[in-house]
Formats: C-alpha cells, sequence, structure tokens
C-alpha cells in the first residue's frame, strides 16, 4: 500500500509533475489530493487522509501555526523552494518545516524524503508521550541530519528569560513582575516586560498604558508571518526609561486565542535578541483540558502558559504569604513538576506580614514551605499596601512613587540576584532612583533597539 500524500502548491508547476510521476511509476507514495489553499489542507489533515503534506513555500498563509496544526493530525509536511532561493528555504524553517527540498528534484528523491520523514517521525512520537494540541511538545522532532528550523546564527544579544507564575487567588504576579522587570532595568541591563496571561493582562492598567495598543498579539502575528525581528518588536512596545520596554496583553481575555503557543517561542527568541532581561507576567492555570483533548487541533488556552515556561530560564513561582495563599502555593508547586517545567524555579513569598503569621513570619513561612514542599523561598516580599496603592493611584512603578518602600528594596535584592550584581545600600539607591526620574517616550522612539 503506498504512503498517502497531499499536496498544496498553489499552482506551482512541480505538483503537477510530481502527481504524474508517483501515479505512473513505481513508487511508495502517491498524493491522494491536492488542496488548493491552507484551509483546505488542514482540514483534509485532520480527516486522516494524508500521512505527510507537500507545501510549496509561496504557499499563502502558511506559517507555524499551521505546521503545528498538521503534526497535531500526525501529518509531517515537507517544503518544496525554488532552487538557490535562500529566502524562501529559510522563511520554510523558519516556520518549522524540517524538511526541505528543490523544485526540480527528481521524483525519486522526494519519495525516498517523505518515506524517511515519516518513518522518524513515527518513531519518535512512539517514544515520546503524547500531549494534546498547543502544547510545545506537540511539533514536530528534528530528526537526525535534518536541518533545524531555527536559524544557526545566533543573536547579537542572548537575554534570559524570567517567567512570573503563580496559582489562583491573585498572588501578586503583575506586581513582582513590573517591579522586577523596572529594577532589573536599573541595574544597567536591558529590560522587557511582556504581559501573557491568557485570563486578563493588567500590565497596561497598572503602569497607566492604554490597553488597545497591538502589543503581544501583534508580535505573535508577525512571529506566525516570520516579519518579527528585533526592529519590529521594539516598535511593538512601550519605552519607559532608558532602559524599560513593556509589550502590553490582551486588553480583553476572550481575544486568548491570538496567543498561539507555536509563535511564542519566536517572540521569545526575538525578545532575547532585544533585551537582556525579558520578564513575563502569565497567567494562573496549567491545565490541559483533557475533556477536550479528542479534538487534536482545537487551541488550548493555557498552551501559551504552557509554551513559555518550556522555553523560560527561570521561573519565579509567586505565593501569597498567608495560610490561604501557602495553600495554594503548594498545590501549584505540584502542578509545575506534573507539567514537567524544567526551568530553574525560585519561589517567591509575597505579601509577608505579622497580621497572618504569628512570630517571626519568615521563619514561619520558610518552615512550612519546607515541609509541605521541600523548597526554600528565595525572597520574602514585605506587604506594603499603601506603597502598592501610591504607585497604581499614578500609574508609576514603586521605585517612582515609594523609592524607599521596604517591598521595591526587597524586590531590588531579588534583582540583584538574577542579575549576578551586588546592589547599593538602601540610602543611595533610592537617591540614585529618586533623580533618574521617568522618560516615557512614543512607540516609534521605542523602535530604536540600541539598549
Amino acid at each position: 500500500m503506498k504512503l498517502p500524500v497531499l499536496s498544496a502548491a498553489d499552482g506551482a508547476e512541480w505538483e503537477q509533475r510530481l502527481v504524474a510521476a508517483f501515479g505512473a511509476g513505481n513508487h511508495p507514495v502517491q498524493i491522494v489530493r491536492r488542496c488548493v489553499d491552507v484551509i483546505e489542507l488542514l482540514g483534509v489533515a485532520g480527516s486522516g487522509q494524508g500521512r505527510c503534506a507537500l507545501v510549496s513555500a509561496d504557499l499563502r498563509r502558511l506559517d507555524a501555526d499551521v505546521v503545528d496544526r498538521l503534526s497535531a493530525s500526525g501529518v509531517v509536511a515537507v517544503g518544496i523552494a525554488r532552487r538557490a532561493d535562500a529566502q524562501a528555504e529559510q522563511n520554510l524553517r523558519a516556520a518549522g518545516v524540517a524538511y526541505v527540498l528543490p523544485d526540480d528534484a527528481e521524483p525519486s528523491v522526494v519519495a525516498t524524503l517523505i518515506c524517511d520523514a515519516v518513518r522518524a517521525v513515527t518513531s519518535e512520537e512512539s517514544r515520546l508521550t503524547h500531549r494534546a494540541f498547543a502544547d510545545p511538545a506537540s511539533s514536530i522532532p528534528i530528526p537526525p541530519g535534518a536541518a533545524s528550523p531555527i536559524p544557526d546564527e545566533e543573536p547579537a544579544r542572548r537575554g534570559r528569560v524570567i517567567a512570573v507564575w503563580g496559582p489562583t487567588g491573585a498572588p501578586g504576579r503583575t506586581t513582582v513582575a513590573v517591579t522586577l522587570a523596572d529594577e532589573l532595568s536599573v541595574l544597567g541591563v536591558a529590560g522587557l516586560l511582556i504581559d501573557a496571561d491568557v485570563y486578563g493582562g493588567t500590565v497596561a492598567p497598572v503602569l497607566g498604558l492604554l490597553d488597545d495598543s497591538p502589543g503581544v498579539a501583534a508580535a505573535c502575528r508577525n512571529a506566525s508571518a516570520q516579519r518579527l525581528d528585533p526592529t519590529a518588536l521594539a516598535g511593538l512596545c512601550w519605552q519607559l526609561g532608558p532602559r524599560l520596554r513593556v509589550l502590553t496583553g490582551l486588553p480583553i481575555a476572550s481575544r486568548w486565542p491570538e496567543l498561539r503557543p507555536s509563535a511564542l517561542p519566536a517572540v521569545l527568541a526575538t525578545a532575547r535578541a532585544l533585551a537582556d532581561f525579558t520578564v513575563v507576567d502569565l497567567g494562573f492555570c496549567l491545565e490541559t483540558d483533557e475533556e477536550l483533548s479528542f479534538d487534536t487541533v482545537a487551541p488550548r488556552r493555557n498552551g501559551a502558559t504552557l509554551a513559555i515556561l518550556d522555553d523560560a530560564d527561570l521561573v519565579l513561582a509567586v505565593g501569597g504569604a498567608d495560610p490561604v495563599g501557602m495553600q495554594r502555593l503548594v498545590r501549584g508547586l505540584a502542578q509545575l513538576r506534573e507539567a514537567e517545567v524544567n526551568a530553574t524555579q525560585w519561589v517567591v513569598l509575597n505579601g509577608v506580614r505579622e497580621d497572618v503569621v504569628p512570630g517571626d513570619p519568615g521563619a514561619e513561612l520558610a518552615s512550612a514551605l519546607q515541609r509541605f514542599a521541600g523548597r526554600s523561598p528565595a525572597a520574602l516580599l514585605p506587604w506594603d499596601r499603601r506603597a502598592l496603592d501610591r504607585a497604581l493611584a499614578n500609574g508609576r512603578t514603586l521605585r517612582e512613587t515609594d523609592p524607599n518602600s521596604p517591598l521595591r528594596h526587597a524586590v531590588r535584592r531579588l534583582a540583584g540576584e538574577i542579575a549576578g550584581v551586588s546592589v547599593d545600600s538602601p540610602s543611595s539607591w533610592a537617591r540614585r532612583a529618586h533623580g533618574a526620574g521617568r522618560r516615557r517616550r512614543s512607540k516609534a522612539a521605542s523602535a530604536e533597539v540600541g539598549a
């Protein structure tokens, strides 16, 4: 029985040639369906009619999301590009197509590559645990010897990604993310703050920014179309200071499908080239929607959160420093283990105060966390509601409204540990921060990529 193959060539000459060759010759493959566009291709692939899809580099709307959906349907993509067209080949690989052939390749060569690609993917899938669509692990693995879909050239800057996550109950994820990004920028490094909360991001209103700017959704669209580079990403950001940019989130939670898990790794890769430290504010939920797992092409709301956690260099797990918050944090840390997040994880306890934890709150909280989760807190952030209210009312950071805040100094120390630099004494630091003032520029000015 011949291996069923789909094709989407957008009228290219090679499609007719391969259809005739596979139909008449003694080849182990056969093109069973010629699709006119990516919509038909995805529909046919989802029905199980093919194991491989030959896609043209000129196919409209071919992006990483399409390749990810093909993979979820058990179809491996093989790209066909014009010979010596380096840009077309690069576009295919950027979209996640690991196998690329020239359009004048012999039918026997094409057939052999198709069989090898399907065999390699089938072997790899049998070894790995299958995950639902939109899980980052569901993408097509790259077989040995095949070129990586990521360009070999390393970006000029290789920044780190810090994911700020926490369980349900508003433990202070956004507060930690905003304050940490601001303090990192004061340390002399280029910082980028991204709001990727699929349940309703609040970074924009916290900082007094317009929440109807393109933001992270536009970055994902550009990444899917291979049009995202550091300059383009900087143009989508607000400039809050000489070394701090902000990429706002979704103004309406119902727009969560726009944060495509297949596009977010490219957004983070570009962010690494733009900033030394990228701080990402995430939503709370890590569930994989098992009740919908039968629908392999349905989007997953929490896929964006899982994709960022998988790509992060450091995960800050933020928990509330009270009995309810600690209970949720302990269970949340167990969810992180179940999600197989391999990044380094630091626990941050927020809102430490004697009113709800008698005695020495720091010692009591550290003891409870060690006893129930086997972890030690990387930072204990004190309760400072008055300073936070003042910053929120003015749409500014703690450094700007209350430089002597104990909460601000605690986050400053955490930023120093993350950046690996020593920090000034509180008094000198406060004077320097107060004198620096606030420089907010337009988005056009933020397109200047220099740190």
